[in-house]
């Protein structure tokens, strides 16, 4: 989130009121002062001393925009890619992030990189999408770490460079960014880009998976359930299985609805080995069918 940028005539004062923040910096806006016209287009963005209101805000970042402010540029980027405040407009996004990325404002030189990728606002090109997610990688922000890895690993708008994308993906994950957890996991269980490695492959997915990252729970789930980098545990392996399932995951759903049937790490229930194949049915996973069918033809019933 942006910060309010620090405008008060008076020194060494004790802290005011939002309202009355909202009221010296609103003097000074409307006497011309850039910053203080962001401040006011934040706080009404915000509902900070005032009622919220993007419309407002989105009028008073204009104002500082075009005085050259970044943040504002930036904020008046968001506002119009997301819709907020002003009509939805990608080329208005496009341009006001470009303004902000070229005074090297991270956030908008990764919002520009997917512009391009996506191709909104801008013909999608994804070389110069790496361009902008490498800017900003270069200057910490994870986010683009990682999408400049993906790129990397999928040779998009770059030469397929699996160790590059294994050294951007690591730059995030530690960073805890739990997508990048996951794929570094992939490129490690798979051996692409770095030695192949179970044990360090099963830190990572833990790491993602912790965060809530459905895909890294199956898959460490899976590696509970095949010994792979750990002990086999059949026990934790459903418990991985169930948090993914939980959450929509369509072959979590039938894995679970397998352990289940089988009675591995789970007590054995048909009846709830029924109610997950279903569930995997209907959220995608159609090879559950025939798993289901199988047992209602031996007279089993799904739980309810």
């Amino acid at each position: 989130m942006r910060k309010i940028l620090l405008i008060l005539a008076l020194a060494n004062i004790l802290p005011i009121h939002a309202a009355d923040e909202f009221k010296v910096n609103l003097r000074k806006a409307q006497q011309g002062d850039a910053a203080a016209q962001y401040n006011v287009g934040l706080m009404y963005e915000k509902g900070q001393g005032v009622l919220q209101d993007n419309s407002l805000a989105a009028e008073w970042y204009t104002k500082s925009a075009k005085q050259g402010l970044a943040y504002a540029q930036y904020n008046l980027g968001v506002l119009y890619e997301k819709g907020r405040g002003v009509t939805q407009d990608y080329t208005q996004a496009a341009e006001w992030y470009t303004k902000a990325a070229e005074q090297g404002d991270e956030q908008a030189q990764y919002n520009l990189g997917i512009l391009y990728a996506n191709g909104q606002g801008v013909t999608q090109d994804y070389a110069i999408a790496a361009e902008y997610y490498a800017q900003a990688a270069q200057k910490g922000l994870a986010c683009a770490q990682y999408s400049l890895g993906v790129l990397y690993a999928n040779g998009q708008g770059v030469t397929q460079n699996y160790l590059l994308a294994v050294t951007w993906y690591t730059k995030a994950a530690e960073q805890n960014d739990a997508n990048a957890q996951y794929n570094l996991a992939y490129m490690y269980i798979n051996g692409q880009g770095i030695e192949q490695n179970d044990a360090q492959a099963l830190i990572w997915y833990t790491k993602a998976a912790e965060q809530g990252n459905t895909d890294a729970q199956y898959n460490l789930g899976w590696m509970y359930e095949h010994g792979r980098g750990i002990i086999q545990d059949y026990t934790k392996a459903a418990d991985w299985y169930s948090r993914a399932a939980r959450k929509g995951h369509s072959e979590a759903r039938y894995k679970l609805g397998w352990m289940y049937e089988k009675g591995y790490g789970v007590e054995q229930n048909y009846s709830r080995a029924m109610w997950w194949y279903k569930k995997a049915v209907s959220s995608g996973y159609k090879a559950a069918q025939k798993f289901y069918d199988q047992l209602a033809t031996e007279g089993y019933q799904p739980a309810k």
